[in-house]
C-alpha cells in the first residue's frame, strides 16, 4: 500500500500536501476495512411542540366569581316549560260511564245509586252549558251532537291518510300524539259504516286555566257506531283487526273549545275509557324465528324443521 502511494505521488507533480489528500482518498477507497465502517446514528431534537394542559371544570360558583371579577353579569337562569293556551293538557272532572251503560233497574241499590250520581251529574252541566252558550251563541245539543260527529269521522280519516295538517285543525295539541303515536311503518284500513245510536251530550264542563277569565268548553258526547278496523304491520301482515267484519264501538269521546278565543274551533281532546270495558284484543306481532345453520350448498328442508315454543313469563 506504501509502494502504490509513492508510486502515485511522483506522477502527480503537484505539492506534497495535495498529493497526500489525493493519496488518503485513494487508501480510503481500496481499504475494505474502511469501507465497511458501522454508521453512527445522532439523534437530533425536532420542533419543540406547545402542549397546554386540559383546564379543570370550574363550579358554577366559581364561574361567577371570575365573572363578577372581570365585571360581567351572568344571566339568571330560569327553569321554564313552554305551554300551550289553546288547550288544556287534560280532562276536567272527566265522566264517570256507569256500568251497564244505565241500563241497571231503578228497583235496585245499585240502580238506584247510579241514577243519583246522573242526576248530580246532570244539574253541573246545565249550568256549564249555559256558560258555553255565553261565548258561543251558535252552540244548541241537537246541532252540535251531529256536528261533533262529523269531526270524530274526519279526524279518522286524516289518520288513516296521514293528513297531519288538517288533522291539527280537527283534534287538540293533548290528542294528537296519543292518535299518531305507534303508527309509524303501519297501513291503517278504517271505515265507518253507521250510527247504531244517536249521539247524545252527556257532560259538560267549563274549567279555567292560568286566570280566572280564560275559559275552555269541555262536550263529553256518547257515541254508538259500527266500524271496520284493519291494522297491517310493515311487511303487510295483519296485525289487529278485519277490513270484513264489522265491530260495534260505544265511546265516550270528549271535545273542546277555548271559548275565549274568537276563531277557536271545537276539536277532539280525548276519549274516557270505562273501568267496566272489556279488554282490548291481542296485537299479532310479526317476530322472527331463528333456523337451522345451514352448510355451503345444503338447501333448507321446512317440512323437517321444528318450531321452538315460546316459554311462559312469569
Amino acid at each position: 500500500m506504501g509502494r502504490l502511494l509513492a508510486a502515485v505521488e511522483k506522477p502527480l507533480g503537484r505539492g506534497i500536501g495535495a498529493n497526500r489528500q489525493v493519496c488518503q482518498g485513494l487508501e480510503a477507497l481500496l481499504s475494505p476495512f474502511k469501507l465497511c465502517a458501522f454508521p453512527t446514528v445522532i439523534m437530533v431534537r425536532t420542533k419543540k411542540r406547545h402542549y397546554v394542559p386540559p383546564r379543570k371544570q370550574d363550579s358554577s360558583a366559581d364561574q361567577e366569581q371570575l365573572a363578577r371579577a372581570a365585571g360581567l353579569v351572568m344571566r339568571q337562569q330560569y327553569i321554564e316549560r313552554p305551554i300551550n293556551i289553546s288547550s288544556t293538557a287534560g280532562i276536567f272532572d272527566p265522566y264517570v260511564p256507569p256500568e251497564g251503560d244505565s241500563r241497571m233497574s231503578t228497583l235496585t241499590k245499585a240502580g238506584l245509586k247510579q241514577r243519583m250520581e246522573r242526576a248530580k251529574q246532570s244539574v253541573a252541566s246545565q249550568l256549564a252549558l249555559r256558560k258555553v252558550k255565553e261565548y258561543d251563541g251558535e252552540f244548541t245539543t241537537k246541532n252540535f251532537a251531529s256536528k261533533a260527529q262529523d269531526i270524530y269521522i274526519s279526524a279518522h280519516e286524516c289518520l288513516v291518510n296521514f293528513d297531519k295538517v288538517k288533522l291539527h285543525k280537527l283534534v287538540t295539541e293533548r290528542c294528537y300524539p296519543d292518535m299518531v303515536r305507534g303508527n309509524r311503518y303501519k297501513t291503517i284500513r278504517w271505515k265507518f259504516l253507521q250510527s247504531l245510536e244517536a249521539p247524545k251530550i252527556v257532560h259538560v264542563r267549563c274549567p279555567d286555566m292560568v286566570s280566572k277569565g280564560n275559559v275552555y268548553g269541555q262536550v263529553t258526547l256518547r257515541f254508538h257506531t259500527q266500524q271496520t278496523l284493519a291494522i297491517y304491520d310493515r311487511f303487510g301482515r295483519l296485525m289487529l283487526g278485519n277490513e270484513d267484519r264489522p265491530k260495534d264501538v260505544l265511546e265516550y269521546v270528549v271535545f273542546e273549545r277555548h271559548l275565549v278565543n274568537v276563531y277557536g274551533l271545537w276539536r277532539m281532546h280525548g276519549k274516557i275509557v270505562p273501568a267496566w270495558a272489556p279488554p282490548k284484543d291481542p296485537i299479532v306481532k310479526t317476530v322472527m324465528i331463528p333456523g337451522p345453520k345451514l352448510q355451503p350448498l345444503e338447501e333448507f328442508e321446512a317440512e323437517n324443521m321444528e318450531i321452538p315454543k315460546a316459554e311462559p313469563v312469569q
